[in-house]
């Protein structure tokens, strides 16, 4: 197993301990956090072990769980790979793409492996069909959620729009052509609710709107393809695959057929796959065990939370021109 230490005991810290501690590929060593009072409580509640200190954390593990607030996890990054410790950090990477190169490098250089915590990639809605996600050429995305002050020290876009953008070039294998963006702040100091329009040079459209003063939580995206509709609810875990093929000699009476002005017929089914239940989390921390053991990429590498960080800085650039 491999031995693995929590940076941070926040909201998301806690939830990363206990899955830790749940999985059969870590021991759990143990946690350091900078609110003292705060982390002496968690100790003592749930029994973790406590560390005096970051560099104390590091030389006892394989593993570095980084769950800090963004503006601090370069410097702790950059800590653990100089290790030799390997490094799961949550998103965004970094606050700058220039830190996230950074951090690229160093885990080359000191051959450990990295992870970006984009938990969506793992969300069990989005699993069972990115197989069946083939070259979209129009993809829309609503990511909205009640008001919750944690969090919005940053724009919504780096919040939440950022979990849409990962996804989006995950399926989308072409460069980014053109950004264009509008953002407003209502209640906080930065943007709270977001659009934005990405242009690929396959010529893909992606729009995408986020916004986290919203009266309801929703979480889908829809994609468009040559002969396909699929669209993924991420918040109720749901999706729904439409195809479209070529009408058969002998059609089912029930079948359902559409036909254009140029007299094609065309029959729509649907592939609708079995969602299996699953906890994302612990599943992102289960496979990037299994790429250290395996010597293999990790499924969200650096490089890709690096690219998801340039993008939606980009987009957050748009506002104020």
């Amino acid at each position: 197993m491999l031995k693995a230490g929590v940076l941070g005991a926040g909201h998301l810290g806690k939830i990363h301990l206990r899955l830790l501690q749940q999985s059969e590929n870590y021991n759990l060593v143990g946690f350091y956090d900078t609110n003292q009072q705060q982390a002496e409580a968690i100790a003592s509640e749930f029994g973790y072990t406590l560390f005096n200190s970051v560099e104390e954390l590091i030389a006892a593990v394989d593993v570095v769980d980084i769950v800090t607030p963004t503006f601090a996890h370069f410097e702790v990054a950059k800590q653990a790979i100089e290790a030799g410790k390997h490094i799961f950090i949550e998103k965004p990477i970094t606050n700058t793409v220039e830190e996230a190169e950074q951090l690229i490098a160093l885990a080359k250089k000191h051959n450990v492996k990295g992870q970006v915590g984009h938990v969506e990639r793992f969300n069990p809605a989005f699993t069972a069909v990115s197989e069946k996600i083939d070259n979209p050429m129009f993809i829309e995305t609503h990511r909205l959620a009640e008001f919750n002050p944690r969090g919005t020290d940053v724009p919504v876009v780096l919040d939440l729009m950022i979990h849409d953008i990962d996804a989006i070039l995950s399926v989308v294998h072409s460069e980014v052509k053109h950004i264009s963006a509008s953002g407003v702040a209502v209640i906080s100091e930065t943007p709270d609710i977001a659009n934005a329009r990405i242009e690929f040079d396959n010529g893909c459209v992606a729009n995408l709107t986020s916004s986290r003063i919203s009266l309801k939580n929703m979480r889908k995206t829809r994609f468009f393809q040559r002969d396909a509709y699929i669209s993924v609810d991420f918040f109720e875990k749901k999706c729904e695959v439409v195809k479209m093929k070529d009408v058969p000699e002998q059609p089912d009476d029930f079948a359902m057929i559409l036909q254009n002005a140029e007299g094609v017929k065309k029959q729509i089914y649907f592939d609708n796959p079995e969602i299996p239940s699953n906890n994302a989390i612990l599943d992102e921390l289960d496979t990037f065990a299994n790429a250290i053991y395996t010597n293999t990429t990790p499924i969200v590498s650096l490089d890709q939370g690096k690219k998801a960080l340039e993008v939606a800085l980009k987009i957050i650039d748009c506002f104020s021109n």
